[in-house]
């Protein structure tokens, strides 16, 4: 081989190691395991491994698949020239910067840019945690206590759209889900002044969204384990989890430990664990006073 084209050959190789290493973050971020991203995007979990693991040269339709099964741009898979230049700017700045001072940054861009008034902030409570964390339940007898209106997120989006969420994701996908969760998001911050809302579990995996709901609103995780958050769906009457039990606590373990990151945003936790519901109301309604 040529010089030249050993050079070729090493920048093909940079380019698919971190496309693999893009990959895995995004389906970490996700919460999601190699096995369900590889049927959601109907690939072998060998051909995802070896694409994580920068040997795999995706085609443009693989590419279409992984961002569909992970509800993102595929412009978020490889790198894009056509981002403005101050935005280019910006990101390899905060490339340079430590957590604390992303975290420093991130705020300073908020506060100038997209942060709510503070005394208006705190007047709009938001719970997030996975199904089963006890958020209905919760927020709605908080609302009670509070005399303001208890939201459901989900149940918004259902409204506005006149179909049940399964519907909703069939007909939209879920591309179309989430910018409906989006909108929902912002007409209730623009038209609601005090409420108590019970999120969707996944609404951290949207970054805009997740941003704006940390800008509008004071957030409370309620925490717990996954197995406890299982137990909790099924005594709810849903029995989905009982199939393939091993496999599902697999998956849900997997999906806490990735969005936990994201949970741990939140302005401030409550861990419901083992807790009977009214020490879970008494530490909510302390927090939030």
């Amino acid at each position: 081989m040529s010089m030249t084209g050993t050079l070729v050959q090493d920048t093909d190789d940079s380019v698919l190691v971190a496309f693999g290493e893009r990959l895995r973050d995004l389906r970490a971020r996700r919460g999601m395991s190699r096995r369900l991203l590889a049927a959601g995007a109907g690939l072998s979990e060998r051909y995802l491994a070896q694409l994580e693991g920068g040997t795999g040269n995706p085609t443009f339709l693989v590419l279409r698949a992984l961002a569909g099964a992970l509800d993102v741009p595929i412009g978020a898979l490889i790198a894009l020239q056509d981002e403005p230049e101050d935005f280019q700017r910006i990101t390899a700045l905060a490339r340079t910067l430590g957590p604390a001072q992303l975290a420093e940054a991130r705020m300073a861009l908020l506060e100038r840019f997209g942060a709510a008034d503070p005394v208006e902030r705190r007047r709009r409570i938001a719970l997030i945690g996975l199904r089963g964390a006890g958020k209905t339940a919760l927020g709605s007898a908080l609302a009670d206590e509070l005399g303001v209106p208890f939201i459901e997120l989900d149940r918004e989006i259902e409204r506005e759209a006149g179909m049940a969420m399964a519907a909703i994701v069939e007909f939209v996908g879920q591309s179309g889900y989430r910018r409906l969760e989006r909108e929902s998001l912002e007409r209730i911050v623009a038209d609601t002044p005090r409420f108590v809302m019970a999120t969707g579990g996944s609404i951290v995996s949207e970054p805009a969204t997740y941003e704006r709901l940390l800008a509008s609103c004071y957030t409370v995780w309620l925490r717990a384990s996954a197995r406890e958050h299982m137990e909790r769906v099924i005594a709810q009457g849903d029995l989905r989890p009982m199939s393939g039990n091993a496999a599902s606590m697999d998956d849900l373990k997997r999906i806490l430990a990735g969005r936990e990151p994201l949970y741990r945003r939140a302005d401030t936790v409550i861990d419901t664990e083992g807790q009977p519901f009214p020490t879970s109301l008494s530490q909510l309604r302390a927090v939030v006073a």
